[in-house]
This record gives structure tokens, C-alpha cells and sequence, in this order.
């Protein structure tokens, strides 16, 4: 279509962008026009299939583009199986998120993937189509209808760095047709993946080791990062570029809000590299970030980049050129249990320093458990400072959180132990690691462990961002062992916590004197705590307070005339703290008035302390 022709609203956003947009594409894939021109079409026809009541929303974003920055949002993330059964199920249950007090769902993968061969829906055979045990696209557009509806975001994951070998791609690239080849990484011989090999890590080395897989129909090597159902797609092609912006955009006009960007460190390959965070990366990213500020403007992208921190805040971009609205706050997350553990608070303090020293622009998604493993991902050079190794570091974790550590309250299981490298992964519900499940039959411990499990939820509402509940956690849902007798995920423990709801254990929110009831009410109040208090937006300033006490975390917020003092207790025995500072605060959960000068924490306790300031 002549650009002539264009909606002047389309035409407007595509000017704001099209010198850099056209440029970073011109320099990716050296002067292509005809690509560009392709993609740019794509561009519009998106738009043109985009539905009014969307645009209608994309204008209201744009008019306020800090929209998602406050401290009003509250995520869940669940499987659409395992909460509703299947997409419409979800839909009828929508009554339930909103009395958690959630106004954004992030829905785990859903299009369509082989049975056996998906890796909980990392697999994708179609972007297009729904699982059909779950639902269909009508039925997503009919859930995104009616949480928008009810004011609730709705996130869904984009798996980008790979298709299902049963992908039309890759059937096609098996058949041989050449330009379905060229979309993957294929190669007639081992000379050039075994050099790949000698620089890429791999992600799995026991339950899928090697980042290729011989393609016997095709009599070619494929390259694999992941698993050998999950082909590497190839970016360095201007059509796989297109194609899959096209397929992410056509997912935000069902009415998605939030794309998650799944495993986007990896999408782009170079030999002699490790494949990892490349320069191209954030080319790609940014370019994508570009795409939906022209199509759908009110979408956010959401990166999954579970790498160091170094590595993980270049993909916010910069404020004149951002690529993702969010990131996973996946180190302070895994920090936050190695302190659960070792009852020493200096290297979450430490990690938490610089996470408040970013710009106040970096938006994170803060999160205690995920569908996932808990990789530990610390800052061992800190660590090495304070007498410990990674390798027997990472063992007394394990220990510890596997219950083999005398005394240990919790309960999880490894995922993908390598004893070769003394390494491995930890599974397990919020609520089986803070010693719930181990303390069901003992009045005293389970106090203790439900107190636990209510700070650490309190310290992910303290802090900047969008925090996401685990489905079943503000429940206290615990390991669901039975996971080893189903034959499609018994060698995969992270089935573990990614149990089916218990509906009836949710039913016993509202019985007094129940677990399910203290932990719900308490994260109820947390939530509309934090939704109240402005100390709380994610324009805060927020820094660390001295507490004096290694077992105690302080951390000072303000903003707009707030100031809050949140103290946590990572140990098992009350503890006092001694601050410079004797004006009255306010309780937030009980309502008292006090000074900050002398503070008692129960232990596994927390406080919020609140004070107007002139």
C-alpha cells in the first residue's frame, strides 16, 4: 500500500520511528530494502487487523505512558490447566483472581505443542493456534474481552528464540526446501557445531546435553540449544525477523497485554561466542519495542533474561531508546532464599543496593516463585568476601532447602543435579520451602513457617515493581509429589510446585483458624496496603537503612510526602534493632503509633512503618 494511503494514526507513530527503525534494520541485514519494505508492510497490515477497542486502550497508554509504573498492579501467574482446566475455565474463575486482589494475569505457554515434545509448551508448533485441550483463539479473545472488562491485564509467553520441530517451518526445512532451512541452523557435517560447541555453555549437560541434534531426515545437523524437539530459529534472516514480530503482534490484537519475551538472550548466534546477550540482541529488541509502539502502543514486553545483573539491566535500553517496559527480578529472587537459608542478610542488602541505584525508569517483576527452577544465580565474589565457595555454597543450599540440613524446615526436590559440577537446581512451592508442609503436624513450627511465608511475600511488595503471586501461593498450596507418577513429567521435578489448584483447600480462605485463611487475609492487606500508600510507587526513592544486626534487613522508601521503614527478621528468634531515629511512625498492619528508635521483630517477622513528612 501506498504510504499516501496510510491512517494518519498509524502514520504519525511509524514517522516518530522509521529513521531509526529503518536504520538499525538497513545495518542488521546489510541494506535489504526489500525486507524493509516487507516488514513495514507487516507493520501496517497489523494495525489494520488491530480492533477499536483496543486502539481506544493504546490511546489511553500512550497519554500516560508511566501507566504501569505505580504501585496499584498485582500479577498472578498460573497454567491454564492447572488453575481452570482450560482457557473458558479460566475465564469463569476470573471472580476468584479478582478477591486475591490481582489485576494481571500471566498465563504460562499455551499455543499449540506436541504432546511429549514441548517442555511445558516451550515447544510451539503453531503461534496461531491454542493447545486444543485448552481452548481456542476465540476462547483467548473472549478471556482478554472479559479481563479488560474488569480492568485485569492479561500476559501470555512468546517463545522467540525457537519453534517445535513439528513447526510448518521445520517440516518444510526437513522436506529440504532450502529457504525453511535457512530459517534454522543447519549444517551438511559436526566441523562447524562442534567449534559452536567449544564457546556455547550448556543449558542442560544431564537431561539434554549439547546445544545440536542430528536431523536424520534432513541428513543435517540442527542446532538445538534447549532440547532436541526445539530448533534454534535464525535471525540473521530478515524473514524469521518479520514473520515472528508478525506472529507477536498478531497475539496483541487478540488482546494481550503483556508479551512475555521468552529466552530472549539467546535469539541471536555467532560462532566463537557463547550465544549469548550479543549486540544483536538488543538490536532485535529494540526493534521490536519500536514495532509495538507503532501497532499497539499500549502492550508491554516483558523480558525474560535470567543471567547475572550485569547482564539483565541493558535490556531495559536506554530512555531515548528503551526495549523492554519489564524485566524478572530473577537475582533478587534466588537472593532471597539463599538469605532464608543462611539467616545473613549483607548479600541481599548488597544485591538490593544496586538495584536501587538503576534509573528509576527500570520497571521489574518481582516474583518469590515462578513456574521454574530456582537457579543459584548469586554474586559469589561478594560472598567469597564473606568465607564462602560457590561450589559447597551452592551444596549447603541445596541441603538446606531439600531438608537434608539438620534442622531444616523446608521441603523441595533438585532439578538437573550435576555432580560433575557440584551444581544443581532447587524446586519447591513458597509455601514447602518456608517449612509449612514440614510443620503441618506441629502448632509451634507452623506459626513460625507462616510467618515466613508472610514476610517474604511483604518484602516483594516492598520493593519497586510489579509483584506476582504464584498461583496457590496466597493459598499456602504445597509440593505436589504426585508429579512422579505421571510418566510425562517424572523426570522433570519443577512439576513439583506446578500443581493443579486445590480448589478446596482455596475454599478454606475464608474458615477462621486456617492456614489458607491467615495467609490470605495477610496477603489481602499487604496488597491493599501497598495499593494505598504512594512510599510504595515505583518513583520512590529507596535506599538501605544501617540496622545494625547482619539478621535483619532495613529498607527506607519515599515519595510524594511518604516515608516507610520496612524491617525484616531472617532468623528463627525475635531480634531488636536500634536505629538514629526517634519520630513516630504508624504501624501499617497493626495501626500503633511508636518511634523507630528501639524495634522488636518477632521472628520470621517484618514491620512497615509509615510517617507523613512536611
Amino acid at each position: 500500500m501506498d504510504r499516501q494511503d496510510w491512517a494518519p494514526e498509524f502514520s504519525a507513530r511509524f514517522a516518530r520511528h522509521e529513521d531509526e527503525l529503518k536504520w538499525l534494520f538497513c545495518e542488521l541485514y546489510h541494506n535489504d530494502m526489500r525486507a524493509y519494505g516487507r516488514f513495514v508492510d507487516m507493520l501496517y497490515e497489523a494495525w489494520q487487523q488491530r480492533p477499536e477497542r483496543l486502539r481506544a486502550s493504546d490511546r489511553s497508554r500512550e497519554a500516560n505512558p508511566d501507566w504501569y509504573k505505580g504501585h496499584e498492579i498485582v500479577g498472578m501467574l498460573m497454567y491454564t490447566g492447572a488453575f481452570g482446566g482450560n482457557l473458558q475455565g479460566v475465564k469463569d474463575r476470573l471472580d476468584y483472581v479478582a478477591d486475591c486482589g490481582v489485576n494481571y494475569v500471566q498465563l504460562m505457554p499455551l499455543l499449540e505443542s506436541p504432546a511429549g515434545r514441548s517442555d511445558g509448551g516451550y515447544a510451539v508448533s503453531d503461534f496461531r493456534k491454542v493447545q486444543p485441550e485448552l481452548g481456542t483463539m476465540e476462547d483467548l479473545r473472549a478471556l482478554a474481552e472479559a479481563c479488560g472488562d474488569r480492568r485485569i491485564l492479561l500476559g501470555i509467553d512468546f517463545v522467540m528464540n525457537h519453534t517445535s520441530e513439528d513447526h510448518e517451518w521445520a517440516r518444510r526445512a526437513r522436506a529440504g526446501e532450502k529457504e525453511y532451512q535457512n530459517r534454522y541452523f543447519f549444517y551438511d557435517g559436526w566441523d562447524i557445531p562442534n567449534a559452536y560447541e567449544q564457546t556455547v555453555p550448556q543449558v542442560f549437560p544431564t537431561t539434554a546435553p549439547g546445544s545440536f541434534t542430528w536431523c536424520e531426515e534432513a541428513q543435517k545437523v540442527v542446532m538445538t540449544t534447549f532440547y532436541p524437539y526445539q530448533w534454534d530459529l535464525n535471525y540473521a534472516n530478515p524473514a524469521v525477523f518479520t514473520d515472528m514480530t508478525d506472529n507477536m503482534l498478531y497475539l496483541c490484537n487478540q488482546g494481550i497485554d503483556v508479551i512475555r519475551l521468552d529466552a530472549v538472550p539467546y535469539i541471536w548466534k555467532a560462532l566463537g561466542t557463547s550465544c549469548r546477550n550479543l549486540p544483536q540482541v538488543h538490536t532485535l529488541v529494540r526493534m521490536m519495542r519500536m514495532a509495538c509502539e507503532i501497532v499497539c502502543p499500549g502492550a508491554l514486553l516483558l523480558g525474560e533474561v535470567v543471567m547475572e545483573p550485569s547482564k539483565v539491566a541493558p535490556y531495559f535500553g536506554t530512555p531515548e531508546k528503551p526495549e523492554c517496559h519489564l524485566l524478572y527480578n530473577v537475582t533478587t529472587m534466588c537472593t532471597i532464599w539463599n538469605t532464608a537459608a543462611t539467616k545473613d542478610v549483607r548479600l541481599l542488602a548488597h544485591q538490593l543496593r544496586q538495584l536501587f541505584a538503576l534509573p528509576k525508569e527500570c520497571a521489574f517483576i518481582n516474583y518469590l516463585r515462578c513456574h521454574d527452577d530456582i537457579g543459584w544465580g548469586l554474586d559469589y565474589g561478594f560472598l567469597a568476601g564473606l568465607g564462602q565457595q560457590e561450589v559447597p555454597h551452592k551444596k549447603f543450599l541445596n541441603d538446606y532447602f531439600t531438608g537434608k540440613w539438620p534442622d531444616s524446615p523446608a521441603r523441595g526436590e533438585l532439578y538437573n543435579d550435576d555432580p560433575r559440577l557440584g551444581d544443581a537446581r532447587l524446586c519447591g512451592t513458597t509455601a514447602s520451602l518456608c517449612g509449612i508442609q514440614a510443620a503441618r503436624e506441629n502448632e509451634a513450627d507452623l506459626t513460625l513457617a507462616v510467618r515466613w511465608d508472610k514476610m517474604l511475600h511483604a518484602l516483594m511488595f516492598t520493593l519497586s515493581g510489579i509483584p506476582v503471586l504464584y498461583s496457590g501461593d496466597e493459598i499456602g498450596m504445597e509440593n505436589d509429589a504426585a508429579y512422579h507418577l505421571d510418566p510425562m513429567k517424572a523426570e522433570d521435578s519443577r512439576w513439583l510446585h506446578r500443581g493443579n489448584m486445590d480448589w478446596q483447600k482455596a475454599a478454606l480462605r475464608r474458615e477462621p483458624d486456617t492456614v489458607e485463611n491467615d495467609l490470605f487475609s495477610a496477603i489481602k492487606l499487604q496488597e491493599a496496603l501497598r495499593a494505598a500508600h504512594t512510599a510504595f510507587d515505583g518513583r520512590a526513592d529507596a535506599w538501605l537503612l544501617d540496622t545494625g544486626n547482619d539478621h535483619v534487613l532495613g529498607i527506607g522508601r519515599y515519595y510524594q510526602g511518604e516515608k516507610l521503614l520496612a524491617l525484616f527478621n531472617f532468623t528463627d528468634v525475635e531480634q531488636t534493632v536500634v536505629l538514629e531515629d526517634t519520630s513516630v511512625y504508624t504501624d501499617l498492619c497493626r495501626g500503633d503509633r511508636m518511634t523507630a528508635r528501639v524495634l522488636h521483630l518477632k521472628s520470621g517477622g517484618f514491620l512497615w512503618l509509615q510517617q507523613m513528612v512536611q
